[in-house]
């Protein structure tokens, strides 16, 4: 036996010499089989999961995709009423420009913007349980409260929260350029 089989002996391993090959530890080989299918086991338990949690939320994300309509529906005829309910008490908004703004200014500008076309690309929404994140293209043509022309081209996220009530509530949005 050589010294390096030797000092193996000496951490618990059982060697094998096969040929003229190194020694194999077994204990090691015992371990890492271990590890590898507890690992597997983890992975599936987890998509197992994630496959469940995709298929109760269904309900979620077309609750939240019906609040994103309206809220675009509230930019088509400038009611910035509809737009209202869907804020949180604490919503809060980045803008493109980097400008952030609160429910009641948020609404206020809604208010003195008048919006000649706006669509959505794209929207998606993704639930994690009472919290929900849509995505989607925001292209909107109109004039600010200063008559100034508007042409908006953005990506858009909003995050949605289930309050205690059961509501879904828009808590934060922001806006990023899209350039042309």
């Amino acid at each position: 036996m050589n010294r390096e089989a030797a000092r193996e002996v000496e951490k618990g391993c059982r060697i094998e010499v096969l040929g003229n090959t190194n020694p194999i530890c077994f204990k090691e080989i015992a371990m890492n089989r271990t590890m590898i299918c507890s690992l597997l086991g983890i992975l599936s338990l987890g998509a197992a999961g994630t496959l469940q949690a995709q298929v109760a939320m269904g309900e979620t994300e077309k609750t939240v995709a019906a609040q994103e309509r309206q809220w675009l529906q509230s930019q088509k005829t400038n009611h910035s009423e509809l737009l209202a309910p869907l804020l949180a008490e604490k919503f809060v908004n980045t803008g493109a420009d980097g400008k952030v703004t609160n429910k009641a200014q948020t609404l206020a500008e809604a208010k003195a913007t008048h919006w000649i076309s706006v669509e959505y690309e794209n929207l998606e929404v993704v639930a994690y349980g009472d919290a929900a994140i849509a995505t989607g293209v925001y292209i909107a043509k109109g004039t600010d409260a200063k008559g100034k022309a508007m042409d908006e081209n953005e990506r858009y996220t909003d995050t949605w929260i289930k309050m205690p009530g059961g509501k879904w509530q828009c808590v934060a949005s922001q806006g990023t350029t899209i350039k042309k």
